[in-house]
């Protein structure tokens, strides 16, 4: 039966941003009754557009409203502008995404079905530190309050059991998923690109310029190849917080003409300006880029971290272990070394993400799971 689903989420940027679009577009398709709340000041002008389009198409709207990362004084406000929602729309299914998205969703949710996806979120954190024990406990705390827990992987379920608590509603496990366009083919750049053009590079990394993320383990293969003769390129695509250190690593490694910083890019843009994509994080949940370059046929190095091995499955045992930047760059030399292996496993998981990683087998688990969810609360 068709249903009034409110998605609340902080910032529009990254994988949960992606998540939620195609989910809300997905279930409005379908003939749901779907909104959104999100934060008003992050995401920039890519996000705007995103959300203003999407206004006019789901038929409870997008709203915006102040939602600070951190717990502080916009957290009160942005509560009430969801309840207020909530209210006004006579939601059935509030959708918490994210830690601050879902701690409005069920501190103000009422007797609606309150539901919960952490998408990494918090259980990136250790009870070791002062901040982990923090949002580990408010974790716990909000953990009563949840009707339905939905994990994009069975990695974040069993993160949120051993750093949080076992959940008492419902749980299920939903994998991300992407949409038939993406399995088109990518026109690769040419190699010997005019000066100062966009030219195809050895290897390509997409992503926050973060630690999390291992860019400076990538750096340093980088370098350790260079260091037995092999000068190779790279291209780094992305913005974040660290990205002048790992600008600095790079020249005092002697690497700086032989990486690109372009900044954010599309991601189909973006795989057209390498032959070989590198992953190497150091925690993930479920990362669409891998999912992305997966359906495209770009072959790719990752690490063995989160929800990428549920990805890869027969072919896991291929991950390198995080942090290590002499297996990295072990596997980057002969992933090069043999293009026709290389190929091998990227058309292997192409066929399994078209299989397995769709948004309508994405969206067939949510709605299937938010189904069993209210069927329970009717015993």
């Amino acid at each position: 039966m068709p249903r009034a689903i409110l998605h609340v989420m902080r910032s529009p940027v990254g994988g949960l941003f992606r998540h939620v679009v195609d989910l809300a577009r997905e279930q409005s398709a379908r003939g749901h009754r779907v909104g959104i709340v999100a934060d008003a000041s992050t995401g920039g002008e890519r996000a705007a557009g995103i959300l203003t389009a999407l206004d006019a198409e789901l038929a409870l709207g997008v709203t915006r409203v102040a939602m600070s990362r951190d717990l502080g004084p916009s957290d009160w406000s942005a509560g009430r502008h969801v309840a207020r929602r909530l209210a006004a729309m006579n939601v059935d299914v509030v959708h918490g995404h994210g830690s601050k998205g879902g701690a409005y969703a069920r501190l103000v949710g009422g007797d609606r079905l309150k539901v919960y996806t952490p998408h990494g979120g918090s259980l990136h954190y250790s009870r070791r530190t002062p901040v982990g024990l923090v949002y580990l406990t408010l974790e716990r705390l909000l953990a009563a309050r949840t009707d339905l827990f939905l994990f994009e992987s069975a990695f974040g379920r069993d993160a949120f059991r051993a750093k949080v608590c076992e959940p008492k509603g419902l749980v299920k496990v939903v994998h991300n998923g992407v949409g038939p366009a993406e399995f088109e083919p990518v026109a690769r750049l040419d190699a010997t690109a005019a000066p100062g053009a966009a030219a195809m590079t050895d290897l390509l990394f997409i992503g926050e310029l973060r630690h999390l993320k291992g860019v400076d383990v990538l750096i340093d293969a980088i370098a350790e190849l260079r260091r037995h003769g092999r000068r190779l390129t790279a291209t780094l695509v992305g913005a974040g917080p660290d990205a002048g250190l790992f600008q600095d690593q790079a020249e005092r490694l002697g690497l700086t003409g032989s990486i690109i910083w372009p900044g954010a890019l599309p991601a189909r843009e973006a795989f057209a300006r390498g032959r070989l994509m590198v992953v190497p994080s150091r925690a993930e949940s479920l990362p669409y880029v891998v999912l992305e370059a997966g359906a495209a046929g770009l072959p790719q190095i990752a690490t063995a971290v989160g929800g990428i091995g549920e990805i890869f499955g027969p072919d896991a045992g291929l991950l390198i272990r995080p942090g290590d930047a002499l297996a990295l760059a072990a596997a980057i030399a002969a992933s090069l070394d043999d293009p026709a292996a290389a190929e091998a496993s990227a058309a292997r998981l192409r066929e399994r993400i078209g299989r397995e990683f769709s948004i309508a087998a994405m969206t067939d688990g949510v709605l299937a799971a938010y189904d069993e969810a209210l069927g329970r609360r009717a015993v």
